[in-house]
């Protein structure tokens, strides 16, 4: 039986291109070639699998330790990680913001350093404060993944959004993905512009203008700030949660006009194609981003995109397991 198997994930995950992983840490989708995105989609696409057998477990991390380390609030990349960690039978540990010796004056770094002294594998880190998973990878020798730092990215989320989109429609190249909201403070628009376009994907950004970054087309996207006329010829449209915990002004008059010009309803999905889907990272604010009607559409794939993201993660989390500095 498969699930006896030590090599699990090598039978179940043909490497289509030959390419090999060769990164200590997953910093971040702007580090990553098309062919190691390609790579990590392959291995997801193969991992998908071990969820939907009778046993939802291998032995392939038995004996490695992960610890996640959420110095933010998260629920959907928490969640994911840890069972991903449980299906690749890992041991786990986990620390909060709240319950780290950091409420106490203590510096990332100490406490990263204490962390490496358990002999943990890998560290899954969420962090309010960009950059922070690239200062721990100098700290530390375990391998790093960031699961969000600050508005700066989220390559795991890039990932999952990547592996649903050219599940969906077979392909990546040649889509047009459109990403409407609070572009501004996203990290999740920013993996994903990363990772789309190295991938072939026409981008499009709309939203408030104050919400939009200054010279966001040099990252290879075009800007609208009319939604009907940026979903237009979409073949998928990505609402981004609006971050009031990072505005430390407010950027618009009201939710309530936010709504009324830039949220997505089924009058403005009459300018979409039919076979437009509908993405979300969570959590949705219905009645702001999109309406109830919207969200529960046949071309929603929310809870797909949260369902793809235990692959992701698991793929992730064997990558680095497989790391070898020789390889690098």
């Amino acid at each position: 039986m498969l699930e006896g198997k030590t090599d699990v994930v090598e039978e179940l995950t043909p490497n289509k291109s030959n390419t090999q992983w060769t990164k200590k840490d997953l910093l971040g989708i702007k580090d990553l070639s098309a062919e190691e995105i390609e790579l990590v989609l392959d291995t997801a696409a193969s991992l998908r699998q071990v969820s939907e057998r009778s046993i939802k477990k291998v032995p392939t991390l038995r004996g490695r330790t992960v610890v996640n380390f959420f110095i933010e609030p998260s629920t959907r990349t928490r969640a994911s990680f840890e069972l991903a960690e449980k299906r690749l039978s890992a041991d786990t540990l986990n620390f909060s913001g709240g319950s780290s010796s950091l409420v106490k004056g203590e510096t990332l770094k100490d406490t990263a350093k204490t962390v490496e002294a358990l002999q943990v594998d890998l560290i899954v880190i969420r962090h309010p404060s960009s950059g922070a998973p690239h200062r721990l990878s100098e700290y530390v020798k375990p391998g790093i993944i960031n699961a969000g730092d600050g508005i700066n990215e989220h390559p795991t989320q890039a990932l999952l959004d990547m592996y649903t989109l050219r599940e969906k429609k077979g392909r990546l190249k040649g889509l047009k993905v459109c990403f409407i909201g609070d572009i501004l403070h996203s990290r999740v628009a920013r993996s994903n512009i990363w990772g789309l376009t190295k991938m072939g994907a026409k981008v499009m950004v709309a939203g408030p203008k104050m919400l939009i970054p200054k010279e966001i087309e040099k990252m290879g996207v075009e800007v609208s700030y009319d939604v009907k006329k940026a979903v237009k010829d979409a073949d998928a449209i990505n609402l981004l949660r609006i971050q009031l915990e990072r505005q430390n002004e407010p950027f618009f008059p009201s939710l309530r006009e936010y709504a009324r010009y830039y949220g997505l309803n089924s009058d403005v999905m009459k300018n979409a194609k039919e076979d437009a889907l509908i993405m979300h990272p969570g959590p949705t604010n219905r009645g702001i981003e999109l309406s109830s009607e919207v969200a529960e559409s046949s071309g929603s794939v929310i809870l797909e995109q949260v369902t793809n993201g235990l692959a992701v993660r698991m793929a992730v989390l064997y990558l680095l397991s497989m790391y070898k500095p020789e390889n690098k």
